[in-house]
């Protein structure tokens, strides 16, 4: 009898969340004072729903041209981040 009650909890997994919240506290379930689980959720996300649509607009090539190119600058403007200073191509040519 027992060991069909053990099979019996072990093939009910989909509803374990269900027996769970009916255990007596001293068996490991729920306290007393515990709030009640929310009945409003939905069983899946909505994995199909769209952002929303961005405030402005993407970047145009040559936006983007422009961006990439400040950025490179700034790079060679302070150094990489091993700690070099200057100018990108001048620390190529020194030797450690």
């Amino acid at each position: 009898m027992l060991i069909a009650l053990a099979a019996a909890l072990m093939l009910s997994g989909c509803s374990g969340s269900q027996i769970a919240d009916r255990l007596p506290t001293a068996v490991g379930g729920l306290p007393q004072d515990a709030p009640e689980r929310a009945t409003t959720e939905q069983p899946y996300p909505a994995v199909h729903n769209m952002p929303p649509t961005r405030p402005t607009p993407t970047l145009s090539d040559e936006q983007q041209k422009r961006l990439q190119d400040d950025l490179v600058a700034a790079r060679n403007r302070y150094g990489t981040a091993g700690g070099s200073t200057g100018n990108a191509s001048a620390g190529s040519d020194a030797k450690p």
